[in-house]
């Protein structure tokens, strides 16, 4: 008889598990520290909040970032693609080769696959977004070099 009940036993707690994967969760405002943008893939003061990650097959992925005055993303890239979803402030945004672009809330950025391109606040405003961008074999970016002050001011 206990030989029965063990494998039922496993197989309760493995049908547990998989209901509660197959449930909506909800992650509540603060229950994540806030993380202070990598050096070395940013300029100035930079803060990212709810990040969040799909779990298997989904691949999305992001949080809210929040750019001081003059603070930026290095140039990067993305494998899928990104989309900015500006929530306070003014910014802005820079294709490679394109011109720099002012954002504001309420407005929608989509950046192509493998587009080189940097974001972030202007000279005298802070400007929050949510970035959201799929993974391609578990990597959602790829960094570049720091933007250059005169890049930043459009010279």
């Amino acid at each position: 008889m206990n030989r029965l009940i063990a494998p039922l036993v496993a197989l309760s707690f493995m049908a547990v598990e998989a209901q509660a994967a197959n449930e909506i969760r909800i992650t509540p405002n603060g229950s994540q520290p806030s993380i202070k943008g990598a050096a070395q893939n940013f300029t100035g003061s930079v803060r990212v909040d709810g990040l969040f990650k799909g779990e298997s097959p989904a691949r999305i992925g992001g949080g809210t970032v929040t750019f001081e005055p003059g603070a930026r993303t290095a140039w990067h890239t993305h494998p899928l693609g990104q989309t900015l979803i500006v929530t306070a402030g003014v910014g802005y945004v820079q294709q490679e080769g394109g011109p720099r672009q002012e954002i504001r809330p309420g407005d929608i950025v989509w950046i192509p696959p493998h587009t080189r391109h940097w974001h972030g606040a202007t000279a005298s405003n802070a400007m929050t977004h949510i970035a959201i961008a799929e993974a391609e074999d578990g990597k959602t970016v790829t960094w570049a070099e720091q933007v250059s002050e005169a890049q930043y001011v459009g010279q």
